[in-house]
Parts: structure tokens; sequence; C-alpha cells
């Protein structure tokens, strides 16, 4: 059974960083896609950053956290990172991992629990 598991979500003053981590765990798998997606209260799970193609590395990230947030990945241990300096209150929301895996069943996409980030005025 495949699974996505996020940590380093936490409590950070404005101006503060945070590294988030997301693993995908089990066998039997290959990644096409990992990204970082947030949801703030009363809002739409909104798309953060993405390696939109974990073979070439492409990245995409929305406006708000270009040049403050950097997505990285580790391809052999499956895991993604989101780097988030210069945290603003706006950036306050739950963060989901996203996953596009190839799996014997297809394609298919998997999100993790989530992440809270909390960035204090």
């Amino acid at each position: 059974q495949v699974q996505l598991v996020e940590s380093g979500g936490g409590l950070v003053q404005a101006g503060g960083s945070l590294r988030l981590s997301c693993v995908a765990s089990g066998s039997g798998f290959s990644v096409d896609a990992m990204g970082w997606y947030r949801q703030a209260p009363g809002k739409q799970r909104e798309l953060v950053a993405i390696i939109a193609s974990v073979r070439t590395g492409a990245t995409e990230y929305t406006d708000s956290v270009k040049g403050r947030f950097a997505i990285s990945r580790d391809t052999a241990k499956n895991t993604v990172y989101l780097q988030m300096n210069s945290l603003k209150p706006e950036d306050t929301a739950v963060y989901y991992c996203g996953a596009q895996l190839l799996t014997n069943l297809g394609r298919h996409f998997y999100w993790g629990q989530g992440t809270q980030v909390t960035v204090s005025s």
C-alpha cells in the first residue's frame, strides 16, 4: 500500500522559515510528479509548488511564493521537500503533499494527511 507521509509543519513567526518533507512509502510504484498544496480556512486547496516531472526536475510555483519557497527532491528516497523562507501570516494553512504515482493498477493521484503551518504576525 502506498502512503504519503508529511512532516515539518509548525508555528513560526513572520519572516521565519520552515522545511516540509514528504515521503512516498510502500512498494511497487514509481513517481511521476510530486508537490505541495495548501488549504487555508474557508478557502479552496491550491497548488503551492510541484515537481511536475520527477524525471526532468521541472518545477512550478504559485506566484505568491516565488522567490520565497523552494521545492526539491531526493529521487532515491521518493522524498520531496519544501523550503519555506520569509514566511507571511497569509501562508498559514494545512499543507498537503500530493503525488501522481504509477503502480500496477495504473496512474493515480495520492494525498498525504496534511501538516499545519501557522505563521504569526
